[in-house]
């Protein structure tokens, strides 16, 4: 791996977008007992069970700490890279790098600084040096190439690339105080137009109602081809997300994108009834000094949104609520040539995020060997 002094724009390196090929995708085994109910033990089900369907056409690395290597080892087909990287946390998104590609088969990696969504304003643990060093640490293992943004706060399920040079954020996180708080909005654009390869940036306002990581755009808003985005939606006027989306929308509906197309916007439904932190789930954490602790009743970021889009198939999340089913149409309907996979992920959720934060792809191209479109079914 070597660290690059030039920025990706410069090099003619530019993010693309989720939909596009991929080489594999990065996860990190979760085991933080701040985050993950009584010992993490159905979170590591729900994992493996991602990381196997997505392993099924995509190289598929698995990030552990050293004494966890066996237990994820034995949960984890053969076809899963386990690597022995330490991370504080399992969001995968947020920590690791950002790939960004040259249309030419390059392929490199950024890294972002990342101080647990907020830093000493409003980060959600005290603690973050290994999840700060994920992304390097990953890229030295694959011998990818390395443009290194920090200082620059920044997480994966911050942006979105629609690979033909716009890109989707939310004002309510990027502008937050916890990130760059010394740099202006325009300044905040002009980086990611220089590591991203940006022509174009939206600024959404808002996210997900009480989204603890100061409201992703993965949560709330998601291209699913260049021109046409879904977004999380409810008419019932009285939730609190209905102003919200609201405001997104609006914003989407006036808005062109880099190439001056107007926007698809497909609305994708909440779940109907809130998804909250019951009492037994409370009694299964254990929570850390510096750490954000849940209460009985809270609110959680429920968002069908927030899918994964690999090669070949859609993991969707899924709640036991009357959505799901529509959810799944939905989605069915914006990808007809993709299947669609739904996920119970109750036991995501519950952590902070869901399928989307847990997951980072990686695209096609460089010397990295998967081969696109093979397909690895589990013998």
């Amino acid at each position: 791996m070597e660290i690059l002094t030039r920025t990706p724009a410069e090099d003619g390196f530019y993010m693309p977008g989720e939909f596009e090929a991929h080489h594999g995708c990065l996860m990190i085994w979760p085991t933080r007992p701040g985050s993950w109910i009584y010992g993490a033990k159905a979170a590591q089900q729900v994992f493996a069970q991602i990381a196997s369907e997505i392993g099924k056409t995509e190289q598929m690395y698995m990030l552990v700490g050293s004494k966890d290597y066996r237990q994820a080892r034995e949960a984890l087909p053969e076809y899963v890279q386990v690597v022995q990287i330490p991370s504080d946390d399992a969001w995968a998104r947020d920590v690791g790098p950002t790939f960004v590609i040259d249309g030419k088969g390059g392929l490199r990696g950024i890294n972002w600084s990342f101080n647990a969504w907020g830093g000493t304003v409003d980060g959600l643990y005290a603690d973050w040096q290994q999840d700060d060093a994920v992304a390097k640490a990953f890229l030295s293992h694959v011998d990818c190439d390395c443009y290194d943004a920090s200082p620059f706060v920044l997480e994966g399920g911050s942006i979105h690339s629609d690979g033909e040079g716009t890109m989707l954020v939310t004002e309510a996180c990027l502008l937050s105080d916890g990130r760059n708080s010394k740099l202006s909005k325009m300044e905040i654009e002009e980086m990611l137009k220089r590591y991203c390869g940006a022509k174009k940036v939206i600024w959404l306002p808002r996210g997900i109602h009480l989204d603890e990581t100061n409201e992703h755009v993965d949560n709330v808003c998601a291209f699913v081809k260049p021109g046409h985005v879904v977004l999380a939606w409810t008419d019932d006027e009285e939730d609190p997300q209905y102003p919200l989306s609201m405001a997104d929308y609006e914003v989407l509906k006036r808005e062109t994108d880099a190439k001056g197309r107007t926007f698809e916007i497909t609305k994708l439904p909440i779940p109907k009834k809130p998804v909250c932190i019951t009492e037994e789930e409370l009694a299964g954490f254990t929570f850390e000094a510096g750490e954000e602790e849940r209460t009985v009743g809270e609110r959680l970021a429920a968002s069908y949104v927030n899918f994964y889009i690999a090669n070949g198939a859609v993991l969707l999340p899924q709640f036991h609520d009357e959505m799901d089913s529509v959810a799944v149409r939905t989605l069915q309907e914006v990808f007809p040539d993709r299947k669609i996979v739904p996920i119970y992920a109750r036991d995501i959720i519950v952590g902070g995020g869901n399928i989307h934060c847990i997951t980072q792809q990686i695209p096609a191209g460089g010397h990295l060997p998967f081969p696109v479109g093979n397909s690895r079914n589990e013998k």
